[in-house]
């Protein structure tokens, strides 16, 4: 109790100090539904917003990354799209079994918050290799949250494109690219609020990219003992800590068809 309480009291000094604007995103109502195949050329995408570059999870105090990350999102009756596209001259990936720690590989990483209570939320972690990690929290780890591993977003579907090849350190590949779609029934589970969301609704939602120093050794690719993983995100956090959810960017959903501008 005395965390929880910690906790709220922490939330509502950041808001009466008047925390920096969040970016924010208008989602779209797919203008057809999405086939997820990894490919995020169809037409259906075209007009969708184009988020801003990734930057370091620090901030404007840390150099930009020297890889571009970008997304886009949807959304339809069933579920929630997002898409992205990851420049990586080298892609790689080692990890197979579901629900494993799928951040020790180069991944990407999705952070919903439906109801904005700063708890019950949920995490999709992938790589290259399409091996996920979906997990529910229901409350962030510094107050003592705990992973729910076990839960299953049931009918989510995923799926990855290699723009060169994987593994394979003897060329230079464009990087990969991935599409997912979470059903609202899975989010509705807990989220306390209408799924699909209606016309104006917000929600805290943010993204993570992990990335990894590599060598090449014996053919293979090796992360670099001693280096710290590189953590690249859409709303900046301000610490190395993706689970701070009232820093998350909000986005906006709306009923209508995306406008023919590619980018907001």
């Amino acid at each position: 109790m005395y965390l929880f309480t910690a906790f709220v009291l922490l939330v509502a000094s950041l808001e009466s100090a008047g925390a920096p604007e969040k970016p924010r995103y208008t989602v779209y109502r797919a203008p057809a539904a999405i086939s997820v195949d990894g490919v995020v050329d169809e037409k259906e995408w075209g007009a969708a917003p184009l988020s801003a570059d990734f930057a370091d999870i620090l901030g404007a105090k840390k150099p930009r990354p020297p890889f571009k990350t970008n997304v886009k999102m949807l959304f339809d009756d069933d579920f929630f799209y997002v898409a992205a596209m990851l420049e990586e001259p080298h892609v790689w990936g080692t990890l197979t079994n579901h629900d494993a720690v799928i951040f020790h590989d180069n991944d990407f990483e999705v952070f919903i918050d439906p109801d904005r209570d700063l708890l019950n939320y949920y995490e999709l972690e992938l790589n290259a290799l399409n091996t996920t990690w979906d997990l529910r929290l229901t409350k962030p780890y510094r107050v003592s949250g705990k992973a729910i591993d076990s839960w299953e977003i049931a009918g989510l579907k995923t799926a990855v494109k290699i723009h060169g090849t994987l593994n394979d350190p003897t060329d230079v590949d464009k990087g990969w690219t991935l599409e997912i779609a979470i059903p609202w029934k899975a989010l509705g589970e807990f989220a306390q609020t209408a799924c699909p969301p209606q016309e104006g609704d917000l929600w805290p939602v943010n993204f993570s990219r992990v990335q990894w120093q590599t060598r090449i050794e014996n053919g293979r690719y090796v992360k670099v003992e001693g280096k710290p993983e590189d953590n690249w995100t859409w709303g900046e956090q301000g610490e190395v800590n993706m689970h701070i959810p009232e820093r998350w960017p909000l986005v906006k959903f709306s009923r209508e068809t995306p406008p023919t501008s590619s980018k907001k």
